[in-house]
């Protein structure tokens, strides 16, 4: 069989074949969410996605005979290289046939991309960055992927490992049915609502621009060098709330206030991928009265932020806040919910999920290797 060829994608008909090749391989997968291909341009765009702010991508085709076999990004990241003070490359937005030879290709030109930036690990997959669809499912990939997480066929893993890449982290999502709330979560709730003298109330959508600056202010207090995590920037911040605001449900977003004060939030979103799945094409028209339709019937939420200020750890106001989605979700008629993803080695949180009920579901792989 002939080697494949890797080029770069330099104009719309090149961007439109690599937008278009997951809904060719992945068509006959029904757990596979085929996205709006309105909204992947929007993503890989530099003029609209603010991530290009700090960040500059190589997108990549492998072609054998003129046919496209494969793609991925080759991604830098300078936002991530300066808060962890390395020299990290990355790798995203990889599909691939059954084809070694093709993805050994794809990684090899991503990996010359980056080398040629001086930077020293190639690291991945991230739909560009750890802040958006990121890792390979390893683990439970017969559950449909929800809002903002990925899925792949299985021999993804063996392309990658294949091509040289090792496991680097392993992300964790968990599941739970919201009935049949845990007796011990609602005593709980109430003992340290008691205890710390804090109120919850559910974001007001009338005043989202002032919602979002709140956000902002607690997300910026309580981010940690944690591994692989990037804060995302004011630019960034403000994109996600336009993007995702259509979706909003207020009662599934919580501040916790002290003295009138926000010190903790937390947010879940409807699984709006479960209205994706009926619009194969991912096309605007007619595929979107599909999705709106679709839309009436979705069945489970994803728990997708949180944020405590640190000065306010360790004193239950995590427990506070899934009690209060968990609830809201229930009342609502919201079947499930997903929490995550979180690191392998994030104990506390792990355990705590574990303690409220939650099983763990699925895991998605990050890979490596040294350049």
């Amino acid at each position: 069989m002939a080697a494949p060829a890797v080029r770069e994608v330099t104009s719309r008909r090149d961007l439109a074949r690599f937008v278009d090749l997951p809904y060719r391989l992945h068509r006959g997968d029904p757990c596979w969410t085929p996205p709006l291909r309105r909204d992947v341009r929007r993503l890989l765009s530099p003029r609209v996605n603010p991530f290009f702010h700090h960040a500059e991508a190589a997108l990549l085709l492998a072609e054998r005979g003129g046919r496209a076999v494969g793609r991925a990004a080759a991604i830098e990241n300078r936002a991530h290289n300066r808060f962890h003070a390395d020299r990290t490359g990355f790798f995203g937005f990889f599909e691939c046939e059954d084809d070694p030879q093709a993805a050994r290709a794809l990684l090899e030109a991503c990996a010359a991309w980056l080398r040629a930036r001086d930077l020293q690990v190639l690291r991945g997959p991230v739909s560009p960055s750890t802040n958006d669809e990121c890792g390979l499912v390893v683990e439970g990939g017969e559950h449909p992927p929800t809002l903002l997480t990925p899925h792949n066929p299985p021999y993804y893993a063996q392309l990658l490992e294949g091509a040289g890449l090792r496991r680097a982290r392993d992300l964790y999502l968990y599941w739970h049915s919201t009935e049949g709330l845990p007796e011990r979560l609602a005593r709980g709730a109430e003992a340290v609502s008691r205890r710390q003298k804090v109120s919850l109330r559910p974001l007001r959508k009338d005043r989202l621009d002032e919602e979002v600056g709140l956000v902002r202010a607690l997300y910026a207090s309580a981010w940690e060098r944690n591994w692989g995590f990037v804060p995302l920037t004011e630019a960034e911040i403000d994109h996600l709330a336009a993007e995702l605001r259509p979706i909003v449900v207020p009662e599934l977003f919580v501040f916790v206030e002290r003295a009138g004060e926000p010190v903790a939030f937390a947010a879940a979103l409807p699984d709006f991928n479960q209205a994706l799945r009926a619009n194969s094409g991912g096309r605007i028209f007619p595929g979107i009265l599909r999705v709106l339709w679709a839309a009436r019937r979705i069945r489970g939420v994803r728990i997708l932020l949180m944020g405590i200020r640190p000065d306010q750890r360790a004193l239950g106001l995590d427990a506070l806040m899934f009690h209060w989605i968990w609830t809201k979700a229930w009342e609502l008629g919201y079947a499930w919910g997903e929490a995550g993803w979180v690191l392998e080695d994030n104990a506390p949180m792990n355990n705590a999920l574990l303690r409220l009920g939650f099983e763990r579901y699925k895991t998605l792989r990050l890979y490596e290797r040294a350049l």
